[in-house]
């Protein structure tokens, strides 16, 4: 049987903030800063659609530039999103406005779909998002994306 032992002193520990600090610190704060610096392909949209944070990861799968030049852009503008027919038609604000990150926000529940992009070959994108709440409201959504491999 082997033995382990494990050091506690170089443990991480979290910045203490009293109940009047936090409240300042909303949600979509948080994760915006955890998504600005993730590998995973994730962003955070405020509840008026605009990108406010963006995976270096998500940036490139999606074809958005560098991550800073996403920032502020209209989600569903800053995308070339197109339909899944065989003509690949550029998908209408109706459709555009039902893609996961945006219907998190307007229906305040857990959103799944795919969605494909503009591109040669065109992408499609697994999307997975949550509303963001600060207080009692929503304040925009976290997405996780994953590219389809046919």
């Amino acid at each position: 049987m082997a033995h382990v032992e494990l050091s506690l002193s170089g443990a991480f520990v979290p910045q203490a903030r009293t109940p009047a600090e936090a409240e300042f610190v909303t949600s979509v704060e948080r994760w915006s800063a955890a998504v600005a610096i993730a590998e995973e392909p994730c962003l955070v949209i405020d509840n008026s659609g605009l990108i406010l944070a963006v995976s270096p990861s998500c940036s490139e799968l999606l074809g958005l530039g560098k991550p800073a030049e996403a920032l502020g852009q209209r989600l569903n503008s800053a995308l070339q999103l197109i339909d899944f027919t065989a003509g690949a038609g550029r998908l209408e604000e109706p459709e555009a406005d039902k893609i996961p990150p945006l219907l998190a926000v307007s229906s305040e529940r857990l959103a799944r779909g795919l969605l494909r992009v503009a591109g040669d070959p065109p992408l499609t994108v697994d999307a997975v998002s949550t509303p963001l709440l600060a207080g009692d409201r929503v304040a925009g959504s976290l997405t996780f994306l994953s590219p389809v491999r046919y």
